[in-house]
């Protein structure tokens, strides 16, 4: 098995976590391991906000946050364990991650309003239908 790449904080550059964190599904998996006390495994993310996602992709996605310092991978057996670099990230930009986490769960809050909104807005309209 190839080691995993876990670069010290200090060597990675604001732009490769801004990078990192630029994917929607990235910065929902990231999101989640930042609000967990214990690490989550690969697995746990198989559907991320009601789809499915390959284990190939889960990998990538996985690979990208872990190369910018964001989570650091540990393997137990044949699953892969992540946690959240977040002290470390701290130290070195100070306030960027708890930005971006709160940006995320800001616009999870805009797009489920929206969404029932929607819903709402249909359900009104079929019952003008009948």
């Amino acid at each position: 098995m190839r080691p995993l790449i876990h670069p010290d904080v200090e060597d990675v550059p604001v732009e490769a976590i801004l990078h990192a964190l630029s994917d929607p599904v990235r910065v929902a998996i990231y999101a989640d391991i930042v609000g967990q006390d214990c690490s989550q495994s690969c697995s746990a993310f198989l559907h991320l906000r009601d789809k499915a996602i390959p284990k190939s992709t889960l990998s990538q996605h996985f690979k990208i946050l872990r190369e910018a310092g964001l989570i650091r991978g540990e393997r137990r057996g044949v699953e892969m364990h992540n946690t959240s670099r977040c002290a470390e990230i701290e130290q070195r930009y100070p306030g960027l991650i708890s930005t971006i986490v709160n940006a995320h769960n800001i616009q999870l809050a805009s797009e489920a309003k929206a969404a029932k909104k929607s819903v709402k807005k249909a359900a009104r309209r079929a019952v003008l239908a009948v």
